[in-house]
């Protein structure tokens, strides 16, 4: 019995030392392939699709809401409206209140009318003919005084009328030369910069009016609509999530004993799980600050963990890659960098 078990045992070491030497010899063949294709880079990664909370800058109820969850939009195109009634009657105040200040100034800039020239002439004609009298009754009363024929009361009363007439010609002659020479340049200036507020004011009513339309900036599909017609919103209340059709980035990272093997610029070959299809793209971001490493780097074994983060930009990309899909990215890594192109504009 005992010569039946050791003989069972034996087998099975032959059996485990022959898998162990085809494991080996596989691994060794796997790795010869992964030498012949040492040219060729993998990256995995993830489709990044950017996407727009698309909201009104004022707030107000909602009116028209133009499109559904799904539907493409063009850029420029009018998604949504709020209702804009109290925005066209504050633009409506703000125009009337910029004519009164254009009136004011145009009034300003034009002087004074012929007539009131005209009147502010004969009411000093006036005022001097006054003068002229009060001065007359001033003298009479005192050329009577010595005689008794006035008193010192006729005599004071006199000369104070005769006051008040010189004042009033002084008066008049004032308000004739106002009325020659037109308004001073300080309410001149003045009237101007009532009229730049009044400008302003009625640019700020007018952009808020036309903020009760939204519209797309770019091309994309709705992937949310959030609010209904009749909804009371504030601003900056997201109506749409809008994904964007372009740019398509894949977000992927790289080891850091392979990192000086690419530069921006490289070119790439994307290729999805769901499809045989092969997009082109290339390399625009290379991040500079390594992720998932420990904060002090001490040994080789420590180093080789280090992986910094790419921003892949597919050029040809479709509506079959959506966002978060898995993807593997190739690198031909003998191909030199497109050193022409700046990585500002990836």
């Amino acid at each position: 019995m005992s010569k039946i078990i050791f003989a069972r045992a034996t087998k099975l070491i032959i059996v485990i030392v022959v898998v162990t030497t085809l494991g080996l010899g596989g691994t060794f063949l796997w790795m010869q392939h992964v030498d012949q294709d040492e040219n060729l880079l993998y990256l995995y990664g993830n489709v990044d699709i950017r996407e727009v909370q698309l909201a009104f800058r004022q707030p107000g109820r909602v009116e028209q809401v133009l499109f559904d969850e799904g539907d493409f939009v063009a850029a420029g195109t009018r998604v949504a409206t709020l209702d804009a009634q109290p925005y066209q009657e504050a633009f409506a105040a703000a125009e009337a209140s910029v004519q009164v200040a254009q009136a004011e100034l145009a009034k300003m800039h034009s002087g004074s009318r012929p007539q009131e020239v005209a009147q502010a002439r004969e009411a000093l004609k006036q005022a001097q003919a006054l003068a002229y009298q009060t001065e007359r009754n001033y003298a009479r009363a005192r050329k009577l005084l010595p005689s008794k024929a006035s008193s010192q009361q006729d005599v004071d009363n006199t000369r104070a009328a005769r006051d008040r007439a010189v004042a009033g010609v002084k008066a008049a002659t004032a308000a004739l030369s106002q009325a020659e020479e037109g308004f001073r340049k300080e309410d001149i200036a003045a009237a101007e910069a009532r009229l730049a507020a009044a400008m302003a004011a009625r640019d700020q009513a007018a952009t808020a009016l036309a903020d009760t339309e939204l519209f797309a900036p770019s091309n994309g599909t709705v992937i949310a609509r959030i609010r209904e017609p009749g909804s009371m919103v504030t601003s900056q209340n997201t109506i749409y999530n809008l994904s964007l059709d372009y740019p398509v980035y894949v977000r992927a990272y790289i080891n850091e004993t392979v990192l000086g093997r690419i530069a921006p610029g490289t070119p790439v070959r994307v290729r999805s799980d769901s499809s045989e299809k092969t997009y082109h793209g290339q390399i625009g971001f290379i991040s500079p600050r390594a992720e998932f490493t420990p904060k002090t780097v001490e040994t080789i074994e420590l180093r080789t963990d280090l992986v910094y983060r790419l921003r892949i930009v597919v050029n040809d990309a479709d509506p079959a890659l959506r966002q978060g899909m898995p993807v593997t990215v190739t690198v031909a890594v003998d191909t030199h960098p497109a050193t022409d192109l700046p990585v500002d504009d990836f």
